[in-house]
């Protein structure tokens, strides 16, 4: 009884570690999506003033001559 008591303990402890880094590989993922989509809104208002004429925004962008 023994034997199999240390091997489900084993398995457990494992368990518990993928469970754990498969908790943080999800939150990470979560947060890049929230990431993309933010992004993916700021683009898509960026294209809706393009289609309505609106001037691009200045850029901090030193001209080529200087």
């Amino acid at each position: 009884m023994s034997d199999a008591h240390s091997e489900l303990e084993v398995r457990i402890a494992y368990q518990d570690d993928a469970i754990e880094q498969l908790s943080q590989q999800l939150f990470a993922q979560s947060r890049e999506i929230e990431r993309l989509a933010e992004r993916c809104r700021q683009l898509e208002e960026r294209v809706q003033r393009l289609a309505e004429g609106e001037p691009e925004a200045a850029t901090d962008e030193t001209p080529p001559h200087y």
